[in-house]
């Protein structure tokens, strides 16, 4: 689910309130429909029509099935990220806070398997014409992880492992929808893969100090 680096098109226009509205009751038909009966009972006509807005004013906000579900995804990661900031993750390390944050994260999903495995269908069957939708999903997960992090100035190692952890987390979430992991597995899983975030914070931490040591000489050099 990580973004790649793209080249960004001229943003979207603003939402009118009305129109906010009314995106929000596609979505909420989306979500509502997808518990019940999975993607397959994702149907643009009845979500039209739980929403109550027109078939051909649905496509326009959401082109396809995918384009939404993948939306709506990036929906429920809003709602989560807002329950955790008011809820933040307990443990004293950011490897802990990290998989307390993915373990909450899959527990709501575990709530609603038929929901959750619409929105991974979505993502899996995506392509390109969808890759701003997907983007936002991934900058939604990175924002979570890196809040639970606590890091202000991410290396570029420590975002990389950030990277891992997201695709770990999804194909953990796969495996386990698939009855191919079990609920332990999947914890052990995110667990073991976040201690990346304390192998990264100390390398930097090593670099940092590697660093200052090597310029002491020259600077001891210059006060003679």
């Amino acid at each position: 689910m990580t973004a790649e680096a793209r080249p960004r098109g001229p943003a979207s226009p603003r939402l009118t309130e009305r129109q906010e509205a009314r995106r929000r009751r596609i979505l909420h038909a989306s979500a509502q429909l997808a518990s019940r009966g999975g993607f397959d009972a994702v149907q643009m006509r009845e979500v039209a029509e739980a929403a109550e807005v027109a078939l051909g004013t649905l496509y326009r906000y959401f082109p396809s099935k995918i384009h939404l579900l993948v939306a709506t995804m990036q929906d429920q990661l809003q709602h989560l990220h807002t329950t955790l900031r008011k809820r933040p993750p307990g443990g004293e390390s950011a490897a802990e806070r990290v998989a307390e944050t993915l373990m909450r994260a899959f527990r709501a999903l575990q709530r609603e398997p038929h929901l959750a495995d619409a929105m991974v269908r979505a993502l899996t069957f995506a392509d390109r014409s969808v890759s701003a939708e997907v983007d936002t999903v991934s900058r939604q997960t990175t924002a979570i992880i890196l809040d639970a992090t606590g890091l202000e100035r991410p290396t570029p190692a420590q975002l990389s492992a950030v990277r891992v952890i997201e695709h770990t987390w999804h194909s953990a979430l796969i495996t386990w929808l698939s009855g191919r992991a079990s609920i332990a597995q999947v914890r052990i899983d995110i667990e073991t893969v976040c201690r990346l975030i304390e192998l990264t914070t100390a390398e930097a931490g090593a670099e940092a100090e590697a660093g200052a040591g090597a310029g002491e000489p020259a600077r001891s050099r210059g006060r003679r």
